[in-house]
């Protein structure tokens, strides 16, 4: 049983800074790529970072010079520091893990997704 336990969202005023953490835990063998997106209410699920366990970053262009993925491989955990924040930022930001996890006869592939976290930036 593998889960992903997301946590730091909340109401911040334009400008200001939140961080997100996403914390995988179970039976993994090791993870790949560790991801943020995100969901405004009526739109599509996007991209929002991504970072691969040799630390390659990408961002998407609204939100490059202003969030930051990084990841804590020894504790498979990935943060979003998001600064500059904008009204345009709020949404349900969700975490999502590619791995590999432990299964017999050998590790078998999985992709995982967190229970979402609401940002809103509003003044």
């Amino acid at each position: 049983q593998v889960q992903l336990v997301e946590s730091g969202g909340g109401l911040v005023q334009p400008g200001g800074s939140l961080r997100l953490s996403c914390a995988a835990s179970g039976s993994i063998f090791s993870i790949n790529a560790m991801n943020w997106y995100r969901q405004a209410p009526g739109k599509e699920r996007d991209l929002v970072a991504g970072i691969t366990n040799g630390g390659s970053t990408n961002y998407a262009d609204s939100v490059t010079g202003r969030f930051t993925i990084s990841r804590d491989n020894a504790k498979n955990t990935v943060f979003l520091q998001m600064d500059s924040l904008k009204p345009e930022d709020t949404a349900v930001y969700y975490c999502n893990v590619v791995a590999l996890v432990r299964s017999s006869p050998m590790p078998r592939p999985l992709e995982l997704w967190g229970q979402g976290t609401l940002v809103t930036v509003s003044s």
